[in-house]
């Protein structure tokens, strides 16, 4: 038995002209009858860096009960020069979340995958606390388990008090080791609940925090940015 999580995250690679570009992490959303994939926006454009993909690949399993059998998944970024993508703004700028809608009719039949939904976002009456321990669920540097193409799942602290956006911006911080790969990977904490999946989807981990420090005297911050999870409700009107 597997815990649901670990098939809720999806590996990407990012594509231009057929050729690999770089590794991200990714999540599925469903909103009704809607099925999105969730990742950073600066996996799919990323103007300083000049990385701009036409299309995304994911790996979906096919059996439940030999997760060994994946096949690779398509998902083209644009329609001619329209971008399929959707991407948040809010008064202090972009927020580095975006969200693609899938052709589920073009989905292996009885995939196997989980799918967080608006009621896995925190609710009113729920509080997260400083320190609490939460899971960042993805594929550093690309790494997986090759066989059954599975994530893994890295422990991370809250560093900043939660639902208070960390200098203005749309995030909040946590403490944790992350690497490059990790862009879009979903950031949760467990529940007593009975559902399928029993996780809170508390924010989409987007990049570390470099700080102002002296490369040659400091170390790195360990820090980084979890853009808030209800932008989700926007994205997926």
């Amino acid at each position: 038995m597997i815990d649901s999580l670990m098939l809720s995250a999806a590996r990407i690679t990012t594509l231009a002209a057929g050729q690999t570009q770089t590794n991200a992490s990714g999540f599925f959303f469903q909103r009704d009858a809607r099925l999105f994939l969730v990742t950073s926006r600066h996996v799919v454009l990323d103007e300083p860096s000049g990385h701009q993909p036409d299309s995304l690949q994911i790996e979906l399993h096919t059996d439940a009960d030999n997760l060994a059998c994946t096949v690779s998944f398509a998902i083209p970024l644009y329609d001619g020069v329209q971008q399929l993508w959707r991407q948040g703004m809010d008064g202090a700028g972009e927020i580095d979340v975006a969200v693609i809608e899938l052709d589920q009719t073009a989905l292996p039949y009885n995939g196997a995958y989980q799918a967080f939904t608006p009621r896995h976002l925190l609710q009113a009456d729920e509080h997260v606390e400083i320190g609490s321990t939460l899971l960042v669920v993805g594929f550093p540097l690309g790494f997986q388990d090759t066989l059954h193409r599975m994530p893994v799942a890295r422990h991370a602290g809250l560093a900043s008090s939660f639902g208070l956006r960390f200098q203005g911006l749309g995030y909040f911080l946590t403490d944790g080791r992350t690497h490059r790969g990790l862009s879009g990977a979903p950031v949760v904490r467990r529940t007593n609940s009975a559902d399928d999946l029993p996780w809170r989807l508390l924010g989409i981990h987007s990049t570390r925090l470099l700080g102002n420090r002296d490369e040659d005297q400091d170390e790195a911050l360990g820090l980084n940015c979890t853009w808030y999870a209800d932008i989700l409700m926007t994205l997926t009107e």
